[in-house]
This record gives structure tokens, C-alpha cells and sequence, in this order.
């Protein structure tokens, strides 16, 4: 079956789960419709139907699984937002139609990603400036107790969002030229093999940049998506269990540092390690989100008849509590599930990849969105420390749904070059890649 096809069809199927969920959480609210059901139902298919003209017309061989899996987690995400509260919802929606408008730019002006890799230093810079832009006096706000907001006008923007993806696209570029070298071993050191110490250069700048990014702007959870982003591209392309090593000790001393001697570190620490100890205080979003859960059980309270309002920040940090308590362990699960689906058909899209700076970034893509995804959902469940970043295309928050769109498109670009047929030339010769249009 053409990709296109089951791309639409599946497109059909999460509309008709988004348009059923939004429903039943007024009727579970409110014991009624809600008024807007119908023209709600026409603006999220000709949204979604217009991203897969888009598709069809720009990138035809593309994976036809990437697209509809986001369509179903930004729509239940929208459910539930719209269920915390109505006027965030009016704006997720506008963010979603800014996502879709960058999502149909990002597959218009990059027909070939791999272009991105001769500008592989010009990114690393443009990428650091803009994680480190929140730290300008001026420019950058707090909230919430994080330093990672632009203020423009009356709108805040993360930069940090699309740093990663910029970055991403500067380490695969880095790693094509230098692979070979960062994988040849010169020194033993105990049971490891390793290379010339010069080789640990880009592990060794993104283990000082997570660190200021982690004190000097509050933020754990972009520090270690960050960092985890380097370790995983290198080992992807040297396969060298050294490098994974190196960076998780690196990482662990500069943990145990930021722990001693920045307060806002240990007290993320300590509420994690008993939220109880101070339940009414630092702990009680932890507390709420675990007795949300505890109350959704197997199979949820019901759409629009918990409580997820009691949890601070439900609609962004503790979206998935939220999902949880009204779904149920079910409902948790089938949003796991739609994550391992998402990840794994964005590491198809790398293992099909056409060439190795395609590959590369197409794992780094794949990696930022997935990991994110386990940090806060760990966060939530105490498997890790909650580090405050959104649930993938499900949470609440403009920077991260418009980025998260613009890494969707650049996957689907890689999987469409890398599945294109190719065709006879008119010399007889063969003209790998080139696109057939139908």
C-alpha cells in the first residue's frame, strides 16, 4: 500500500479519536456538547488534510507513519488542554497553525537537508548563541524559576527549542568528517580504548555548556537532553562504547557539583527522592500528579471526570498525569506506545537514509524528541528527577509545538529522498534518487 494512502487513512482515524475525545470531555464536565464541536471538527481536518496535501504535492515517499502519530498526540493533547483550560486551548490551536505553517516552509525551502553540512561551524555558532540568548541582559526572562525565555512584545519564546535542532544538524556535520578519527584508539586507560584526547573536543564542549545552561538558567531539562543529544550521535557514528562512558562520567561529576553547590539543583534532587517531606510545599506537583495517577487505575476516571486541575502546571509539566487519571493505565500506555511508534519510524527513516549526514541527523532528530519524551514522562512517574520540559506535541507551549513540527518535516524530507525510486535516463543510464511524481 502507497505510503500516502495509509497516511490518510490513519489521518482519518485520529481525527475521529481527537474530535470523539474533545466531545466527551465536555460531556464528562458539562453533561452536554460542546457548542463549537462541528466548526472544531472542521478546522482540525483542514488542518490536518491541508499538512497532507502539503505532503503528498512536496514529499510523496515519505514514511507515512510520522505524520498521523503527531496529528494524534497534538489532537489528545489539545483535548486535554482544552479540558484544563479553554483559553490556553484557544492558543494551542493558534500555535498549532503556526507549527503546520513551519512545518510546510521547513519541507519547501530544505528539498536537500544535506546541504546543512558544509555549514556545520556557522550552525555550532548560531546553535550556542541561541541556547545561551536567554542569559542577555534585556533579552531574557525568568519564569517559573527558569531563565530560558525571549520576551517579544507580548509573546515569550524559547530559543532553546530550536537550538537543538540546529545543533543536531552541526554535530552530524562534524561527525561526517571526523568519524574516522574520533573512532581510531591511540591510549589504553584501564579496560578502554581510547582516541587522542584532542578527538573529545565537541563531548568536552557539551558537557560546559550543559553545565551553564543547567546554572545559569535553571534549566535541567534542556541540559540534558542536550548533552544527551552529543553522546548518542557520537556513539551512533564511531560505535564506540567509550564515548558513551566518557560523557555519562562527565555528566555524573558535573551533577554531583551543580548538587553541592547550587541550591536550585538539590532541591529538584530532594523532591524527587521523598516529594512527602514536604508535601503542601516544593513536593506538592509531585504529590497531585501521583495521587492523579493512583486514581486513574487501570482504565481512568473518564474523560471530563477527574481532577487533573488540582496539579500545578497540569497543562504543561504534568500533562500526562492529567492523561493518566482520565485514561487510566491504559490511556498512559497507548500514549507510550504512540511515542515508541514515533521513534522507532523516525530510526527507519535514519537506518534508510541516503547519506551518512542524512543518517546522522536523523538520529539526532529521532533522539531529541524520544528522550524528551522519557525525561518528563519519568519526571512525572519519579523515575527521574521532574526537569520541567513538555511532553513531545502533547503539552501546552508555542516554541516547543512549532519546533517539534519543524523536526517532523525535516524527518520526513530525509525519508523522502531516501525513497525515491530511481529511473531510467534517456541515455540509458540509471538517475538514483530522483523524485517520480504520479
Amino acid at each position: 500500500m502507497r505510503p500516502r494512502t495509509v497516511e490518510l487513512g490513519l489521518l482519518i482515524l485520529a481525527t475521529i479519536i481527537t474530535g470523539a475525545a474533545y466531545g466527551l470531555t465536555s460531556l464528562g464536565r458539562a453533561g452536554s456538547l460542546p457548542a463549537n464541536i462541528i466548526p472544531f471538527l472542521g478546522v482540525v481536518v483542514l488542518m490536518l488534510f491541508s499538512a497532507h496535501v502539503v505532503i503528498r504535492r512536496l514529499a510523496p515517499h515519505a514514511d507515512g507513519l510520522l505524520f498521523p502519530l503527531a496529528a494524534l498526540l497534538n489532537g489528545l493533547g489539545y483535548a486535554f488542554i482544552a479540558r484544563l483550560d479553554p483559553a490556553l486551548a484557544d492558543s494551542q490551536s493558534a500555535w498549532t497553525l503556526v507549527g503546520l505553517v513551519g512545518f510546510t516552509a521547513t519541507l519547501m525551502l530544505f528539498r536537500d537537508v544535506g546541504r546543512l553540512a558544509p555549514y556545520r561551524y556557522t550552525l555550532a555558532v548560531v546553535g550556542v548563541i541561541l541556547l545561551l540568548l536567554p542569559l542577555v541582559p534585556g533579552l531574557g526572562v525568568q519564569l517559573n524559576g527558569a531563565r530560558i525565555w525571549l520576551r517579544v512584545g507580548p509573546f515569550s519564546i524559547q530559543p532553546g527549542e530550536f537550538a537543538k535542532i540546529v545543533l543536531a544538524a552541526f554535530l552530524a556535520g562534524y561527525l561526517v568528517d571526523k568519524r574516522e578519527l574520533l573512532a581510531i584508539s591511540t591510549r589504553r586507560i584501564g579496560p578502554l580504548h581510547l582516541p587522542d584526547v584532542k578527538h573529545f573536543g565537541p563531548l568536552l564542549l557539551a558537557w560546559g555548556v550543559a553545565l551553564i545552561v543547567m546554572v545559569a538558567e535553571r534549566d535541567l531539562g534542556s541540559s540534558l537532553l542536550f548533552f544527551t543529544l552529543f553522546v548518542v550521535m557520537v556513539y551512533v557514528a564511531t560505535g564506540r562504547t567509550a564515548y558513551v562512558l566518557t560523557g555519562l562520567s562527565l555528566f555524573a561529576v558535573g551533577s554531583v557539583v551543580s548538587h553541592e553547590l547550587f541550591g536550585h539543583v538539590r532541591t529538584r534532587v530532594d523532591i524527587w527522592i521523598d516529594p512527602f517531606a514536604d508535601p503542601k510545599g516544593s513536593g506538592f506537583q509531585i504529590v497531585e500528579a501521583a495521587f492523579a495517577l493512583a486514581d486513574g487505575g487501570l482504565t481512568g476516571t473518564g474523560l471530563g471526570l477527574g481532577t487533573p486541575g488540582k496539579i500545578p502546571f497540569a497543562e504543561t509539566d504534568m500533562i500526562f498525569a492529567a492523561i493518566g487519571e482520565e485514561l487510566g493505565l491504559v490511556g498512559a500506555t497507548a500514549i507510550l506506545a504512540t511515542f515508541l511508534l514515533f521513534v522507532g519510524a523516525g530510526f527507519r527513516v535514519a537506518t534508510q537514509a541516503s547519506s551518512l549526514f542524512e543518517k546522522l541527523f536523523a538520529v539526532g532528530l529521532t533522539s531529541l524528541l524520544g528522550f524528551q519524551a522519557f525525561v518528563i514522562i519519568g519526571g512525572v512517574l519519579r523515575v527521574l528527577p521532574l526537569t520541567g520540559v513538555t511532553l513531545p506535541f502533547v503539552s501546552y507551549g508555542g516554541s516547543s509545538l512549532i519546533s517539534n513540527y519543524i523536526v517532523l518535516a525535516l524527518l520526513i524530507r530525509i525519508s523522502d529522498r531516501s525513497n525515491q525510486p530511481a529511473v531510467e535516463t534517456s541515455s540509458g543510464g540509471r538517475a538514483d534518487r530522483q523524485a517520480v511524481h504520479s
